[in-house]
């Protein structure tokens, strides 16, 4: 068995508190931290993002994380700041940024301040970010929820086919994809379109050991029947998951009119409100969201009690990253 190094538990330690690793989580760092092009397959609450970012925290230079939703962007961005004595170590560049916010950002990248910049894929699309990004000194590309690169994959991105092309005319610096849903056939395509032949492969049990999973058959007055569910987990934390936006507002309120704390999360919303919502379930102060997919990705809170589905997801890959 081996064991961490002393450097890199030291570090660990330092950064986040934590005294050992999780699975592969170091032989991981160690691979990227080598240089070397480093594929992770790991599950829902594997420690996924520990893998880039203590290296980000580490190496010189700023590393470059492509996530594909605002609201993942900004829980990571929220989460690492809370280690840090200062906000310029972590930033998200997004569509959510107005001027002012967007020239403090870049302030801070080429002043070097900056360990991890999140960016949705259709940021670095963009020309003038593309000449920018060219001025810093870039440790290495995150491609996180690197199954959106798959057209086989469920939840497929355009942009995300982009990505090899605008690395390579930035810097050719390593790239880490991370995913926790790939199929072996996700799996090639997602090397193939990185460019990722020769990488480092690290895959992780899919088991969840501290998951239940329950079938319940659907009454007719499925939100009824969701109330007297949710009413056995007074004040604990949960999520619901809908196909539609309609519905997601509809189950929201009738939550709400039952005395749940509830509120709706979903891509018709504008961002400030996706932030305000998220932010008040990661704070406690409401108890349940009910979302479509777009919450699906990423949302770090380890007290989430259950997680429903009101309509039956649309792959099995997908319910599996919403349910985990």
């Amino acid at each position: 068995m081996e064991t961490a190094s002393p450097s890199l538990s030291s570090q660990l330690k330092k950064y986040f508190g934590f005294d050992s690793f999780k699975g592969e989580q170091e032989l991981v760092i160690k691979s990227l931290l080598d240089g070397k092009d480093t594929f992770v397959i790991m599950p829902t609450g594997g420690g996924k993002s520990m893998c880039y970012q203590l290296p980000a925290l580490l190496m010189e230079g700023t590393a470059i994380v492509v996530s594909p939703l605002i609201a993942l962007m900004k829980n990571q961005v929220d989460a690492i700041r809370g280690f840090s004595e200062g906000d310029h170590i972590a930033h998200f560049m997004n569509s959510s940024l107005n001027k002012t916010e967007l020239t403090r950002v870049k302030s801070d990248l080429s002043a070097g301040l900056t360990k991890l910049l999140y960016v949705a894929p259709e940021t670095l699309t963009k020309q003038a970010n593309i000449d920018f990004f060219k001025t810093i000194n870039i440790s290495f590309f995150a491609i996180d929820e690197a199954h959106c690169i798959s057209e086989w994959g469920h939840d497929f991105r355009p942009e995300y086919r982009r990505l090899r092309e605008i690395i390579e005319a930035i810097d050719r610096v390593p790239i880490i994809a991370l995913t926790a849903t790939a199929t072996p056939k996700v799996q090639q395509d997602i090397q193939k379109n990185l460019g990722m032949a020769e990488a480092n492969v690290f895959k992780a049990s899919f088991n969840r050991s501290n998951l239940y999973y329950e079938v319940n058959p659907k009454h007719k007055d499925a939100n009824s029947q969701i109330v007297k569910y949710i009413n056995q987990f007074k004040g604990k934390s949960g999520i619901i998951y809908c196909l539609s936006r309609k519905k997601v507002e509809e189950l929201a309120e009738t939550l709400q009119v039952n005395g749940i704390k509830a509120l709706p999360y979903h891509a018709g919303l504008d961002a400030g409100s996706r932030a305000k919502h998220q932010d008040m379930f990661l704070m406690e102060e409401v108890d349940v969201i009910v979302a479509t997919i777009a919450f699906g990705m990423g949302i770090d809170k380890p007290d989430v009690r259950f997680v429903i589905h009101h309509d039956i997801p649309k792959s099995l890959e997908g319910y599996y990253q919403e349910t985990g």
